[in-house]
């Protein structure tokens, strides 16, 4: 039996809040107000948003709690891959609009609704992510996408919010800003631009730090698991922590331009401490206790499934392949990485780890080794260099100004 229930992925933002009363007031539907939190909510955010989603005409209204899954099913490998976009982008939004997804078409199939809406515009990779997974686990749901489809500029949502009687801070509406536990993006006027920064006013943590400080991060198998001295059950509450302590020093915070999924360039800003600090400190360890063929396989897969995953492309099973690989490397990946704080930056001081391969009891790099002799070193340089020799020796060949002659 066919039905008018539409389940909308609701933030509370001005996309959203425009498509709860355009599907309710405009389109007569039922609309049902799902937020995922990922981090990026608190009890009482979570109990505005449940009352702003009822003045909009939502006929009922839910809050999933998917943080520890966000983090068990995506995050940690891209921690275990060191990913960043474009040598940049801890992937804050990307990672988390899949989480997103996944549990609307869930929660999609739990009321048994028709319809599911997104806020996504036409120009983003937002809307290939969502309507992409929608398509693959709800096959036969009708994607409805209001900004989108009547292809509306901010200021005319504002309007029409405004006409219906809409209260909402219109002012903090101009930046689109969403925010998760892997990170907040930023997008206003400046962003569509290629040269304007972001205003201090635009950036969620203001600054409140300027006196250094230095901390101890624990890694267990890659994952964070304690600060200084505090443990932590879950690496969520880790990861939640650290933020506390990096984000008022203004760490984190960039501007990333890359290409979307639709072949244009975009551009927005992010802060994200806790991420960039735990992928920094996290590729330090593992350059004492990997070896360099471990970290080059792992790089190039890293890179791949972070691109992959930024387009949207989760619930390929490729993607449940690497990840294998990628839990299979973090089993030495132990100890203690120093940082030291600062504002607006920050810096790898060092690591503490018994499964450091800098052990001294095998050699000290540049001054003597403990594995072998000189005699030795002659003979290996012989046969590692030999397939080179030979095909200079063959053709004749001799080095002239960087080129073969």
């Amino acid at each position: 039996m066919s039905n008018n229930k539409v389940v909308l992925a609701f933030s509370g933002g001005l996309d959203t809040s425009f498509c709860a009363v355009y599907l309710s007031k405009e389109k007569g539907m039922e609309v049902h107000a799902l937020t995922i939190n990922t981090g990026g909510f608190s009890k009482e955010d979570v109990k505005r948003l449940e009352k702003h989603a009822y003045s909009l005409g939502a006929v009922s209204y839910k809050c999933v709690d998917a943080t520890k899954d966000y983090y068990e099913k995506i995050l940690k490998y891209l921690i275990f891959g060191n990913v960043l976009k474009n040598n940049t982008y801890p992937l804050s939004v990307s990672a988390e609009r899949v989480s997103q997804a996944v549990a609307a078409a869930e929660y999609v199939k739990e009321i048994g609704a028709e319809y599911i809406a997104h806020g996504s515009t036409g120009a983003g990779n937002d809307q290939v992510r969502f309507d992409m997974i929608f398509n693959i686990l709800l096959p036969t749901i009708k994607i409805i996408t209001p900004i989108r489809d009547l292809k509306l500029a901010r200021e005319e949502e504002i309007a029409f919010l405004k006409k219906n009687g809409v209260q909402m801070d219109f002012e903090k509406a101009k930046y689109s800003i969403n925010k998760g536990i892997w990170g907040t993006s930023v997008g206003g006027k400046e962003t569509l631009t290629s040269h304007l920064p972001l205003p201090e006013e635009a950036w969620p943590t203001k600054i409140s730090s300027n006196e250094n400080e230095k901390i101890a991060l624990l890694f267990e198998q890659g994952e964070l698991m304690g600060i200084n001295d505090t443990t932590f059950k879950h690496p969520v509450e880790a990861i939640q922590k650290l933020n506390e302590i990096a984000a008022p020093y203004g760490i984190g915070r960039d501007i990333h331009v890359g290409d979307t999924i639709i072949g244009i360039k975009g551009r927005v800003g992010f802060e994200a401490a806790a991420p960039v600090v735990i992928i920094k400190a996290h590729h330090a360890l593992e350059k004492h206790v990997l070896t360099k063929w471990q970290i080059y396989w792992k790089d190039n897969m890293a890179t791949w499934y972070g691109n992959w995953l930024h387009e949207g492309q989760f619930l390929d099973p490729v993607m449940r392949n690497i990840e294998v690989f990628l839990q299979s490397t973090q089993q030495f990946v132990n100890g203690k990485v120093f940082v030291s704080l600062h504002p607006y930056r920050f810096m790898i001081e060092g690591i503490e780890s018994a499964h450091d391969l800098m052990s001294a009891k095998y050699g000290t790099y540049g001054e003597m080794n403990k594995s072998w002799s000189g005699e030795d070193v002659k003979g290996f340089t012989k046969i590692f260099g030999n397939q080179a020799a030979i095909y200079y020796q063959v053709n004749n060949l001799k080095i002239e100004s960087g080129h073969e002659e």
